[in-house]
């Protein structure tokens, strides 16, 4: 795992949620390919195995930035819900 402090320690990938968002990383799509860390730097980083993983400094990021690096993601690996359970991403 990440030397960084996680938003999660029991479940790093997630659900987690920061303000009116949830956000989950499907551990089986993601590749590692770390566009998500480019876009969102403070709310993710790759664990030992190559896979996002989310950090306790998520809220540094906006709700904007959170989705971009949702969209930018090569697999759709990231998945962000609204407080009420709807998908805002990918639809």
């Amino acid at each position: 795992m990440s030397d960084q402090p996680l938003k999660d320690t029991q479940h790093p990938s997630g659900p987690v949620m920061v303000r009116k968002l949830k956000v989950i990383v499907e551990r089986d799509l993601c590749i590692g390919a770390a566009t998500c860390i480019a876009i969102a730097p403070n709310t993710f980083v790759l664990d030992s195995e190559a896979k996002a993983i989310i950090l306790n400094t998520i809220d540094k990021d906006t709700d904007e930035v959170i989705i971009d690096a949702a969209r930018g993601c090569p697999t759709a690996a990231i998945i962000i819900e609204d407080d009420q359970g709807n998908r805002i991403f990918p639809k």
